[in-house]
C-alpha cells in the first residue's frame, strides 16, 4: 500500500511539473488570458454578494511605455535586470529588519510577483511561497526578462477590479497607457504596494512623495538606457 501510494505522489508530482512547464512555455509567446488573482478577486466579489466588473486590456511590450516600465522597476525592484528570479540582497535586508521588529518588509522581486499574480493566489503561507518559488524558476528559465516584465504590467493589480496598465491608465487618468506621463507612470508605481488602498489619480502626500522618489531613481538607473541592459 506504501509503495503504491508513493507511486502515485510520484506520478502526481511528474504531472504537475510537466503541466507548469508547458503552461509557462506557452505564455512565453501568447498573452496570458488573465491571472489567478483575477479569479480570486471575482470569486471573492461573489461571496461577498458585491460583483464587480474585471478590467483589463493586453498591450504589447512595444506599445508599453518606457516610463511605466522604469518607475515599476525603480519602485518595485531595481535589480530586476540582473538577478535570476530573487534578490538576495534585499532578502538577507528584510530578515534583519525583520528581526530587529521593525514592520513587517517583503523583497520580493518582479519576477516571484508576476509568478504569484498570474499563477497562485494570494495570502501568506509556506506552500504557496514554494509554489511561487518554482514558478519563479521557470519564468526566469524560459523567458527573457522583457517578457517577465510585460507579463507583469498586464497583470498586475492597480485597483479594486483593475488590472494591467492599460486598464490602469485608463481608469485613473482617462488615457491609454501609451500616453502617460512620467509622473503618472510613477504615481502608478508608487501605489503598487497597496493597489487597493492608495490612489494613483488622488494621491496621499505619501504617495506623492514616493512618486517623486521614483522619478529620482529613474534617472540615476540611467532612465530607459537600464531596459537595453537586460538579459
Amino acid at each position: 500500500m506504501v509503495r503504491s501510494l508513493l507511486r502515485r505522489l510520484f506520478l502526481y508530482t511528474l504531472i504537475l511539473v510537466a503541466v507548469s512547464v508547458l503552461l509557462v512555455l506557452m505564455f512565453r509567446w501568447v498573452p496570458p488570458p488573465g491571472s489567478m488573482v483575477m479569479v480570486e478577486r471575482k470569486v471573492e466579489s461573489w461571496m461577498d454578494g458585491k460583483p464587480i466588473d474585471l478590467q483589463r486590456e493586453w498591450r504589447p511590450w512595444n506599445e508599453l511605455p518606457d516610463n511605466l516600465k522604469m518607475s515599476v522597476v525603480a519602485g518595485e525592484d531595481q535589480h530586476f535586470g540582473q538577478h535570476w528570479g530573487f534578490d538576495m540582497e534585499a532578502i538577507r535586508k528584510a530578515f534583519s529588519h525583520n528581526e530587529a521588529g521593525g514592520s513587517l518588509r517583503g523583497a520580493s522581486t518582479i519576477s516571484q510577483q508576476t509568478a504569484k499574480n498570474l499563477f497562485l493566489w494570494t495570502g501568506r503561507s509556506w506552500v504557496r511561497k514554494g509554489f511561487e518559488a518554482w514558478f519563479t524558476l521557470l519564468i526566469e528559465t524560459l523567458w527573457p526578462k522583457q517578457r517577465i516584465l510585460e507579463v507583469y504590467l498586464n497583470s498586475v493589480e492597480w485597483g479594486s477590479g483593475v488590472f494591467g496598465a492599460e486598464a490602469a491608465a485608463q481608469y485613473h487618468f482617462g488615457i491609454g497607457a501609451p500616453y502617460l506621463s512620467d509622473r503618472q507612470a510613477s504615481l502608478l508605481a508608487a501605489t503598487l504596494p497597496n493597489p487597493r488602498g492608495w490612489s494613483p489619480s488622488h494621491p496621499s502626500a505619501y504617495v506623492s512623495r514616493r512618486a517623486n522618489w521614483i522619478r529620482q531613481q529613474v534617472r540615476q538607473l540611467g532612465g530607459s538606457d537600464y531596459l537595453l541592459h537586460m538579459r
